[in-house]
């Protein structure tokens, strides 16, 4: 008889190694976040952002091998802009100062503090790039083009609009303020890039959105 045909060792159940845990890695994933605008990618560590979770940090490497794993995951997962929920007060002006509003503000803010975290980074990792591109950028550049081209329906705007340079043009300035100026993006300087930059850019009067003649 051999080992396998003998009945002991069928009857016996096999070992299975502990299940991992992933009810913290939300917890896990913010904390990241955290450090990571904090400090930038070069500066952060492990044990910094275990320490600010209050977690273990082999609990930490047993769920991600590396920082840059962790950093990835963290990115990704990044709380989105749905582009479908956006506010339709029928001209794009009134749809850009309806997006500014203190969540979306504070979100935005976190958003470019981790983008500037993340230059060190991205420069010499294209997976890293991709995510922060996927996390950062792409959700609010598709609302913005949400809304261009919900103003080209109304007839606001020409159709031959370059909707993706718009679209982007917000948020670069936003990044630089942030990151080079050391600037807050608050109200002010967001009303201040619509009057100042996109009405006139568009061929809209700042302040009413309305077709210049």
């Amino acid at each position: 008889m051999t080992q396998l045909d003998d009945p002991a060792q069928l009857r016996e159940p096999k070992k299975l190694g502990r299940k991992r845990d992933h009810t913290r890695d939300p917890e896990i994933l913010d904390a990241a976040l955290e450090v990571l605008a904090e400090t930038g990618y070069d500066g952060m560590t492990i044990d910094m952002v275990a320490a600010k979770a209050k977690a273990g940090k082999a609990t930490l490497y047993r769920r991600w091998a590396s920082k840059g794993e962790l950093v990835i995951e963290a990115v990704a997962c990044m709380k989105q802009v749905d582009p479908e929920d956006v506010p339709d007060t029928g001209t794009l002006r009134g749809d850009l100062v309806a997006m500014i509003k203190p969540p979306a503000i504070h979100d935005a803010e976190r958003k470019v503090r981790v983008m500037a975290g993340l230059t060190s980074m991205i420069s010499r990792d294209p997976e890293l790039a991709d995510a922060a591109y996927a996390a950062i950028v792409e959700p609010r550049a598709a609302v913005n083009r949400r809304l261009l081209r919900r103003a080209i329906d109304r007839g606001e705007i020409p159709a031959g609009t370059d909707i993706e340079t718009v679209s982007l043009i917000s948020q670069s300035m936003a990044t630089y303020r942030a990151v080079m100026l050391r600037k807050p993006v608050d109200r002010e300087f967001l009303l201040s890039v619509i009057d100042g930059v996109l009405m006139p850019l568009l061929g809209l009067t700042p302040g009413t959105g309305e077709r210049r003649s």
